[in-house]
């Protein structure tokens, strides 16, 4: 089952009493959960209706106990273990029994990172309840996010806006909304969050790092692209959320650079390279700094680093300031 599937299920009351829920994105599993729980167990009767543990603390007879209990004063009860994948074999082992013969009165929610769909315990899983993967949301679907989270609060971000909170915070949805949440109570009884309260939540030299070490580089200003990237490393930033952040300002330099050499009339291109007017003049001037066989070079060089850095093989600030002498050039 896909999570939009999972979610209107839960929307129409279509509950299954067992589920597994997993994958990288830990906000999305948590708000699911959550969606479940309102759906389920009204909060005033949780005390008596809801049973929570942890995998790595757990055994199989102390979820199947919580769930072959009755409900009180409710339909159902909810037996929620968090951590999941740290369960032991002896108990995915005794919750494989109980999977083929499930309390119809008990919604079983289980949540983890990963799973090992060989194991006996996920095969049965499969067959009487849903499996559920909540990937890490791709960077077109980032905007929709920010727009559904701003709007369930009653809120409406500008196009511009929500751009630079992307390039700020990445694709770490729970950083996502957390500058979220900063940015409503900042904007206060205003609806429409504009580019200067995503500015002025955030801390100036942030900001100015993020921009100034992407425009560095489009710019192939060494010196000032080096100075950039110290200053990030130095406030702590993530080697991959830098890398991320580079890789989506090339992205749109290269697209932005074919559309150049296509000759697409100016007003054309920001549209077609899905490029916010506010950012477009200075992606055009930047593209023209490389050929698109550059551009290649550079993703290459993107795709490298994303090995090594994931591999811990060598200090990320070294292989970070190479990148930027490659893409510069050395002088």
């Amino acid at each position: 089952m896909k999570p939009d599937e999972f979610i209107k299920s839960i929307e129409k009351g279509d509950i299954r009493p067992l589920y597994y829920l997993y994958g990288e994105e830990s906000y999305l599993i948590e708000k699911g959960v959550k969606q479940l729980l309102s759906r389920l167990v009204s909060a005033d009767l949780r005390d008596f209706n809801l049973n929570v543990y942890y995998g790595n603390e757990c055994t199989g007879e102390d979820v199947v106990a919580a769930a072959q209990t009755l409900p009180m004063f409710a339909e159902w009860r909810v037996v929620q273990v968090k951590n999941s994948d740290k369960l032991s074999v002896a108990a995915l082992e005794t919750l494989a029994a109980y999977v083929q013969d499930p309390s119809p009165s008990t919604c079983l929610i289980l949540q983890g990172e990963k799973i090992d769909q060989r194991k006996k315990f996920f095969v049965e899983m499969k067959k009487r309840g849903e499996l559920v993967e909540f990937k890490r949301l791709y960077e077109n679907q980032l905007l929709p996010f920010i727009r559904s989270e701003a709007a369930e609060q009653g809120k409406k971000f500008q196009p511009a806006a929500a751009e630079l909170l992307i390039c700020l915070s990445g694709n770490n949805l729970q950083d996502l909304v957390s500058q979220i949440e900063k940015i409503i109570l900042y904007a206060g009884s205003r609806d429409i969050i504009e580019l200067d309260d995503v500015k002025a939540v955030v801390s100036d030299t942030r900001v100015d790092s993020v921009f100034e070490l992407a425009n560095s580089l489009g710019e192939k200003n060494l010196d000032k692209a080096l100075r950039n990237l110290h200053a990030l490393m130095y406030d702590g930033e993530a080697p991959l959320l830098i890398l991320a952040m580079l890789t989506r300002h090339f992205r749109q330099l290269w697209k932005v650079r074919e559309l150049v050499e296509r000759k697409v009339p100016s007003q054309e291109i920001g549209k077609a390279a899905g490029v916010h007017p506010y950012f477009l003049q200075g992606i055009v001037r930047q593209c023209k700094n490389y050929r698109v066989a550059e551009l290649r070079e550079v993703f290459e060089r993107f795709f490298t680093l994303d090995f090594a850095l994931k591999s811990g093989s060598t200090k990320p600030g070294l292989l970070l300031e190479r990148l930027v002498i490659d893409i510069c050039g050395s002088r």
